[in-house]
């Protein structure tokens, strides 16, 4: 009987089917991506990380100089000292901390921001200690100047978010914009923390924490080693300074500008709820502000704008100028239209708040476009100790108006500041419209992605 015959158990391959899969089987396998850009940013990995650490060494920044103040006035029993120690660790602030960016730049993240927070903390404690025991007041100058070794995070956690977005300024805008929104956020907290803490507990209880947050945030915050921007050493060293590129000066006076906007608002809302019998809300009345500045900055991350940088720069400003005149408004006019003048105000300033996040984000911007190579920790360093500059100057002068006039004619301050930045804002942009955009800067960002220039 002749064996039966059987198909091979291996076929050869065939050609597929001309009949697709039906489309939403397809789909069903293939997942899309999202469109929070938010999302799609923290997506990146090591960000969380470095984001989580950041934020909490970010977060005593807003508390230092309110613990200081506090800690020393109740103890002392004079504002006026504890306001010239902190005056004296602002100055010490706008010499130290452009020298400890360039050793960032220089060295590396994580090898200078741990020592240089160290000598602040011991800073901090030492302060601590000269008001606990008793020291003479010099001891408490000396002290709290100790703290101007304190990292920039926040300038730090920019270039970090520069350095993995080379070439995508999409993205790089809503990282910027996510900066913004914490730094908000974390001056909006963190001085209602400190008094929190410093009236409940101990005096001292205020500066305690912010040390302890500092430090472990500082510590979390340099282990993540996987996106720390390359050390430039001498290289990066051999750099101009971001004081002699092209288009920086004046930017920088921009942000002289702008920090008198912030540093005049609080001291006149101080001033003008004390003079309507609520001093104590003028805390909720500032928070407002950065409500709304923190929430504009969110908002403007998630867009996609399309113009040039330098033209969305002149138009936050300009609206800025245009807002910043609401609260003269408000402070002037609310008290004949209703009985607390204290709301219309704290609505001007949540409008007003809104643009001064968009402003500060294309501002920080335009600075990563044009700080040199390697230089990019002390730039954005420069900017911060102008805004720090610009805050002491604004408060002084809008001190000043407010001992010899009324509350409300004091918000005028604010207002001139942002049409003083507009002013400058307009010299900005004419110098990046005559000075070409430096090529080959590592940071891809010289040219939107839309092929036109972007500053």
């Amino acid at each position: 009987m002749p064996p039966l015959t059987r198909r091979p158990r291996f076929r050869p391959p065939s050609r597929p089917r001309a009949r697709p899969y039906p489309r939403a089987q397809v789909r069903s396998q293939v997942r899309a991506p999202s469109r929070n850009p938010y999302r799609q940013l923290f997506a990146i990995p090591g960000t969380r990380a470095f984001t989580a650490g950041n934020l909490i060494a970010r977060l005593p920044m807003g508390m230092f100089s309110v613990s200081a103040v506090v800690m020393i006035a109740q103890t002392r029993g004079s504002y006026a000292l504890a306001g010239a120690v902190t005056a004296a660790g602002l100055a010490a602030t706008a010499v130290v901390a452009p020298w400890t960016a360039r050793l960032v730049d220089r060295h590396g993240q994580a090898r200078i921001a741990v020592p240089a927070t160290a000598v602040a903390a011991l800073g901090s404690l030492a302060l601590l200690l000269c008001v606990r025991r008793g020291a003479p007041d010099w001891t408490l100058f000396a002290a709290y100047a100790a703290t101007a070794t304190t990292p920039n995070t926040g300038g730090m956690s920019r270039a970090r978010w520069a350095h993995l977005l080379k070439g995508d300024p999409a993205r790089l805008h809503t990282a910027n914009s996510f900066e913004q929104a914490a730094d908000e956020f974390c001056f909006m907290f963190g001085p209602v923390l400190a008094a929190l803490l410093c009236s409940t507990l101990f005096p001292e209880a205020g500066t305690l924490v912010a040390v302890v947050l500092l430090l472990t945030g500082v510590l979390v915050f340099s282990a993540q080693r996987s996106t720390e921007p390359p050390a430039r050493g001498r290289t990066g060293a051999g750099a101009p300074s971001p004081l002699r590129a092209p288009g920086i000066p004046p930017l920088l006076v921009g942000f002289l500008a702008t920090g008198a906007v912030f540093g005049s608002t609080e001291v006149v809302t101080i001033a003008f709820a004390d003079a309507q019998g609520h001093r104590a809300a003028a805390g909720v009345v500032l928070g407002l502000q950065a409500a709304g500045s923190c929430a504009a900055g969110l908002v403007y991350g998630a867009l996609r704008p399309a113009a040039p940088v330098g033209r969305r720069y002149l138009v936050s400003v300009a609206a800025m100028a245009l807002l910043m005149w609401l609260p003269l408004l408000a402070a002037t006019l609310g008290g004949a239209l209703v009985p607390v003048a204290l709301v219309p105000l704290g609505l001007a300033l949540l409008l007003a708040g809104m643009a001064t996040a968009p402003t500060m984000v294309t501002a920080m911007t335009l600075l990563q476009h044009r700080t040199p190579e390697g230089r990019l920790n002390e730039g954005m360093t420069l900017a911060v100790t102008g805004l720090l500059g610009g805050i002491a100057c604004g408060s002084a002068l809008g001190g000043w108006v407010v001992e010899r006039g009324a509350a409300a004619a004091g918000y005028a301050v604010p207002a001139a500041a942002a049409a003083m930045a507009l002013l400058i804002a307009l010299a900005t942009t004419a110098t990046a419209t005559t000075t070409p955009p430096p090529r080959g800067r590592g940071l891809g960002l010289g040219r939107s992605s839309r092929g036109g220039a972007s500053s």
